[in-house]
């Protein structure tokens, strides 16, 4: 077996991963390995209109899916993860959102000293390059590009104008001082390109001589010795390698497979690895636990009014005209992310911040990610921050089964509460005066739909991911908990993970940018440690 000897073992090249990567080779002293399960790159990866390409693509994405439940009335549904450089960063609808400053202050109250907002904020805006906004919360000369859509028009402007009918501010930058509003998204995407991390914290240095990025590389094992993690075992093609580490390996493999990467390894709850045949290394209950996600049902709503909506603008030969316009301009449907307007909304009375987000997205899809012959527009609406917990465990001690991922969605009243009252309010935006000039009608859940039991069945049988789970490692003190703050593994040395798995709980948005903060800050950590 080939064996080679690094400081620092990366495992997985995502969102987090890549961060790493870079700042970790920024010593040239220092050898790193970057592991990537994944091909370097796909085609469609660099269009923003690639994810839905990607989104069910087996060769960019790992294309998990949940087991049947009650809350989805039995169905399965979908988990895609990225499955390349870049991970999911490469194959997300590319929107930005930090989330609120409360959300990181809960996990500075959880126990997890250094994660307050004032303590993430300095990492958010290192990460960023962002134009607008307060000089104190946004940053100006980070690798990765923050842009606006530049996606005007008479549906934007009737939607965003009825939202402040029914009580809606417009919030100019819901990445600065507070969150509640509508806007219009920010996004990863930049001259029409997507800012996914393997284009802006890889590609710039891919040639350092002390980094090597290892792609279609699946790691098997830990390679653990006296509660010390050592090295990895991967395979390339079905042969095997090892590789060890001086200093430390950090899993930032995802929330789906950094847990199946500890559980294969031995570390986890005894009974789920000896049920599968997996030596008990280190006992650790609380892996593949707290799994948390964002459930939406999404609203369906027809435009009558000719040349609203993309399904208008890109019928026949009109999708000629938008490629032609985007290769032009970098403008239109192919260079816009995938929800361009979004509101992050107060569900019921008496709340400090909002608790709901709704997001738009200016056109109608069929099952199959194809153009509706209808013209429309979807909304999907969910509640921020579900109490609902789920896991994620093997089913076998092969490192290449796909894990079981159990969501129990809805199974909190606040939960259920929240969501619905997000639909309703969905409801009240679309149906406000003004939208009149749109010639708007409901088609999902429709209009016979309009009690709390009417709408939780429709929920239950038309609800999705909105592809953001997380806390499956999660970080505190408690008897669960995997990490600690400073993300080493409880009881292993030389072993953290960095990636949104460490989520205590799920933030308000979107996880791509915090799981980019998470490498930036766990970077500074494993540095600090080994400055001596």
């Amino acid at each position: 077996m080939d064996v080679e000897t690094y400081d620092y073992i990366i495992i997985g090249a995502g969102s987090a991963g890549s961060v790493l990567a870079n700042r970790l080779s920024a010593d040239p002293n220092q050898r790193v390995l970057l592991l990537e399960a994944g091909p370097a790159r796909n085609f469609w990866s660099a269009f923003p209109i690639g994810y839905a390409k990607l989104i069910n693509n087996p060769s960019a994405n790992w294309c998990f899916s949940s087991e049947p439940e009650a809350s989805t009335n039995g169905r399965k549904l979908p988990v895609p993860r990225g499955r390349l450089l870049g991970g999911s960063s490469s194959i997300n609808g590319l929107v930005f959102v930090r989330g609120q400053a409360n959300d990181y202050n809960t996990w500075a109250q959880m126990g997890n000293r250094g994660w307050s907002y004032d303590d993430v904020l300095p990492y958010f805006k290192r990460l960023e390059n962002y134009d607008g906004g307060e000089n104190f919360y946004r940053g100006r000369n980070g690798p990765l590009r923050v842009t606006d859509p530049d996606e005007p028009g008479l549906l934007y402007d009737t939607i965003m104008a009825a939202a402040q009918e029914v009580g809606i501010p417009k919030n100019p930058d819901y990445n600065g001082a507070a969150q509640e509003g509508i806007a219009m998204s920010q996004a990863t995407i930049s001259n029409g390109r997507r800012m996914s991390t393997a284009y802006c914290y890889l590609d710039p240095i891919k040639k350092r001589k002390n980094l090597k990025i290892s792609v279609n590389s699946y790691t098997t094992k830990l390679v653990l010795k006296d509660k010390r993690c050592t090295g990895v075992l991967y395979e390339i093609k079905g042969k095997l390698f090892k590789a060890d580490a001086r200093r430390e390996v950090i899993i930032s493999a995802g929330t789906i497979n950094s847990p199946q990467i500890l559980e294969i390894s031995g570390i986890g709850n005894p009974s789920i690895l000896k049920e599968n045949g997996v030596e008990v290394t280190h006992v650790s209950p609380g892996v593949g636990e707290n799994l948390r996600d964002h459930y939406a049902p999404r609203t369906r709503w027809e435009i009558a009014a000719p040349g609203v909506t993309y399904n208008d603008k890109a019928r026949g030969l009109g999708i000629v005209w938008q490629a032609m316009r985007y290769l032009a301009t970098k403008k239109g449907m192919m260079g816009i992310p995938a929800a361009p307007m979004r509101a992050f909304i107060k569900t019921r009375e008496g709340l400090d911040a909002p608790d709901g987000l709704l997001g738009w997205l200016p056109l109608l899809y069929d099952t199959n990610y194809k153009l509706s012959k209808t013209s429309g527009v979807i909304c999907y609406a969910h509640a921020m921050r579900p109490e609902s917990t789920g896991h994620v465990h093997i089913v076998s001690s092969n490192p290449k089964q796909p894990p079981k991922i159990q969501y129990n969605f809805l199974s909190t009243q606040l939960d259920i509460d929240t969501t619905i009252n997000a639909v309703r309010t969905v409801r009240s935006i679309m149906t406000a005066p003004i939208m009149k000039k749109l010639n708007v009608s409901e088609l999902k859940p429709g209009t016979t739909e309009t009690s709390d039991e009417q709408l939780l069945d429709w929920v239950r049988e038309n609800g999705e991911t909105t592809y953001h789970p997380v806390g499956t490692c999660k970080m505190g003190n408690d008897p669960n908990a995997v990490v600690d703050q400073e993300l080493k593994v409880h009881g292993i040395t030389a072993l953290r993970v960095a990636d949104a798995s460490i989520m205590p709980t799920l933030i308000s948005g979107n996880t791509n940018a915090p799981s980019i903060m998470i490498g930036e800050k766990a970077a500074d950590l494993i540095i600090k440690d080994h400055k001596n």
